[in-house]
């Protein structure tokens, strides 16, 4: 009779399958930005890397990736930096300024709410506003909406962040003078880095990765990425092997900050989960 697997086993195994399941397109895009167009179509097992693709995307006269690339950096940067300031102030009020319950029960319903509604939703209405106020095909206004989208995880996660931080020692320091900027500056912020990093490399990610926005708010000067990279898909002909050559070129901004900040990342995602 054959004695079944041990648990740790079939944990590990399971483990590598979702594993699987996420690195395997992942490594079916890089691969395909090293191979030609008809050797990707005809699914050719073996193939002869090349570089023609990057070299394409990247110092063709007909592209602008490069400047799409910056276009996504000043965005992602402005964004994540807004959205998390604003995150905090407001985690700070709702945990420390004495609200209602009520109040802050409303509020951070209300920001659930409006995180479950698709971006895409709104593009067309924020596209209206901006044109109205003459922020169309701008990076403030661009910025602003990927504040905005990214806000309402951003004060979730901030909340619980402040929460954690003890009383005592923001009363400590009010006793000895303190005002409350003080406090949150040179008392809470201090203790609560890690969650500051995890915030702030996931909203850095998200404006990174968002499209439906991005595509209806920016023109050619002031396209991102993503938006770059849908434009490989023409009328006539998708370019594929150029498109995942930007895609493999997308993933390098996200991929280098999670390496760097990866202990950030854990220790701040799970700060307060053990007393």
């Amino acid at each position: 009779m054959r004695r079944p697997l041990p648990s740790s086993l079939m944990l590990h195994l399971a483990l590598a399958l979702c594993a699987l399941v996420v690195i395997a397109p992942i490594v079916w895009t890089v691969g395909a930005a090293f191979r030609t167009q008809i050797s990707l179509l005809m699914g050719h097992m073996t193939f002869t890397p090349i570089w023609n693709n990057f070299n394409e995307v990247l110092w063709s006269k007909t592209s602008d990736f490069l400047l799409n690339y910056r276009n996504s950096i000043i965005v992602g940067v402005a964004s994540t930096v807004l959205c998390v300031v604003v995150a905090t102030l407001a985690a700070f009020s709702l945990n420390r300024l004495n609200w209602p319950g009520w109040v802050v029960h409303i509020f951070l319903a209300w920001t659930m709410i409006f995180h479950m509604i698709p971006p895409v939703a709104l593009a067309s209405a924020w596209f209206a506003m901006a044109r109205t106020v003459g922020l169309e095909n701008t990076f403030t206004g661009l910025i602003l909406a990927h504040a905005t989208l990214n806000l309402p995880i951003a004060i979730w996660l901030m909340a619980v962040f402040i929460r954690e931080v003890p009383k005592e020692l923001e009363e400590a320091a009010i006793m000895d003078g303190a005002s409350t900027p003080r406090v949150l500056w040179h008392v809470v912020l201090p203790l609560i880095t890690p969650g500051l990093a995890a915030t702030s490399i996931l909203t850095f990610i998200s404006s990174w990765n968002e499209f439906a926005v991005a595509l209806t708010m920016t023109m050619k000067q002031t396209a991102t990425v993503p938006v770059a990279i849908a434009k490989f898909a023409q009328d006539y002909e998708i370019q594929y092997t150029q498109m995942a050559a930007s895609a493999a070129l997308a993933m390098l901004p996200a991929l280098i900050v999670l390496l760097i900040a990866q202990r950030y990342i854990v220790s701040g995602l799970t700060q307060g989960a053990v007393k």
